[in-house]
């Protein structure tokens, strides 16, 4: 039987986690303190290139402060968040946040609050309860996504007795990653998962759906 544990990185950057190990499982909240400390400062200047900006928006975390252009002018939503990066990046350099580019985002965080650290969090917390996982396919398409990559290779057993699971990193279209595998887009992610939930049951052997989806999965 295949175990899933969902991590709501995307809505509260790795605040809740939800295993599926038993039909009765809740979100729960994660044991690192996310706290973003800096909104204060961060909010006035990405409310003014908001409203420089149309389509832009502001996201509020409870770890962080992103800045959306993804529905704004092409040419003028990517100079405008150069202009924010460059901005956030000069005049806040001293304070203990982290300002990061992304697909179509500007984020500013807590220092040292990395997706990698919330898995190693998650995949501990798992272990000491006994679940320690067979296998760990982890997919991103986010340059954040690379600590997870980048713990899950080398640090999140690295301190254990446990054996390591065997583990999948995969990345969302091919270019540079520290993922071992790529997916050339979205519809192979949902095709992959929806292979493996086939097999979520009692049947031991694999379906003809999975082993076509692990054809689509490349090395880098």
């Amino acid at each position: 039987m295949l175990w899933f544990v969902q991590m709501a990185v995307n809505e509260c950057f790795g605040l809740c986690i939800r295993g599926y190990w038993s039909p009765q499982s809740t979100w729960e909240k994660n044991n690192i303190s996310t706290n973003f400390s800096g909104k204060e400062i961060v909010e006035p200047v990405m409310r003014m290139y908001t409203e420089a900006t149309d389509g832009s928006y502001i996201e509020t975390k409870e770890s962080a402060l992103v800045w959306h252009y993804y529905n704004a002018d092409p040419d003028f939503g990517s100079w405008q968040a150069k202009a924010l990066l460059d901005y956030l990046e000069i005049f806040f350099a001293n304070e203990p946040f982290v300002v990061k580019k992304g697909k179509h985002i500007i984020e500013v965080k807590s220092q040292g609050i990395t997706k990698g650290l919330i898995v190693e969090d998650i995949l501990s917390q798992m272990t000491k309860k006994g679940k320690s996982p067979d296998f760990v396919l982890c997919i991103g398409d986010d340059r954040s996504d690379e600590d997870m990559f980048e713990s899950l290779l080398t640090k999140a057993y690295g301190g254990t007795s446990s054996p390591a699971p065997e583990i999948f990193s995969c990345t969302v279209g091919q270019k540079p990653s520290k993922a071992k595998y790529y997916l050339d887009d979205t519809e192979d992610v949902m095709g992959l998962l929806q292979a493996l939930g086939t097999i979520s049951g009692p049947k031991s052997s694999f379906p003809e759906e999975l082993l076509v989806y692990l054809t689509v999965v490349h090395f880098i």
